[in-house]
């Protein structure tokens, strides 16, 4: 995958680091801020600290930790996503943990991307450009995971896409359940991207959905993951 560029001209991406460790949110500020592009506008040690943040700041992008005090990241992201003014708000979830529950979790309450601390810091830098251009982002790790996951708890209520997708739609939709990148899907399915981008908005609006994330959620719903594709299980 080709890390983004930069985003050209026009005002950077304006984020807020939430970690309960002051040593991680100072390496991560280091890091984010020798980026032309990115910029640190705040900090919070707690959930109760980075939603108030938040709706003072009205950040870009919150890079959110889970375990903390008080108030955890996935109800803080729920608080975040669910609060009118931060509608433009993203929330990328950096944990060390790659759990099931965390990653429903957060991904339930709103969150646009799911990665792990371990991550070299051109990972999390392209992490944050992906997420704040509109894409949905997992480790594999944790994508491969949460399939499994939803494969075993999935219940027989749902076996179909929602009746008012279209055959296309339906197949963009289970794509994007399997991680491909638009570009994928438009090779996938022999079409534009501008094509596949047509799909995704129409996707977005039927199924009510925030962003690419939530329509990950919607795929493994509605049950539209082939298991034989992502894991060979014992």
């Amino acid at each position: 995958m080709t890390p983004l560029a930069p985003s050209s001209p026009g005002p950077g991406v304006r984020l807020l680091l939430v970690d309960d460790q002051a040593l991680l949110r100072h390496a991560l500020r280091i890091a984010i801020d020798r980026e032309p592009d990115l910029s640190v506008v705040g900090e919070a040690g707690t959930g109760a600290e980075a939603i108030a943040a938040a709706r003072e700041l009205r950040p870009d992008l919150v890079l959110m930790d889970i375990r903390m005090p008080e108030v955890d990241g996935i109800e803080a992201t729920r608080q975040i996503t669910n609060t009118p003014e931060l509608a433009h708000t993203r929330v990328l979830v950096l944990s060390m943990f790659e759990l099931d529950d965390y990653v429903y979790g957060a991904l339930r309450a709103g969150a646009s991307g799911f990665v792990l601390k371990d991550a070299r810091p051109d990972q999390l830098i392209d992490a944050i450009r992906r997420v704040h251009h509109g894409e949905s982002l997992f480790a594999p790790t944790i994508l491969t995971s949460l399939i499994e996951h939803y494969l075993d708890h999935r219940t027989s209520g749902r076996s179909r896409g929602p009746e008012q997708l279209t055959a296309r739609e339906t197949e963009v939709l289970t794509l994007i359940g399997r991680g491909l990148s638009n570009d994928d899907i438009a090779a996938e399915l022999t079409v534009s991207h501008n094509t596949v981008k047509t799909h995704i908005s129409s996707l977005l609006s039927k199924l009510a959905a925030r962003d690419r994330a939530q329509l990950v959620i919607a795929a493994y719903e509605h049950r539209l993951i082939i298991p034989s594709t992502h894991s060979n299980r014992a």
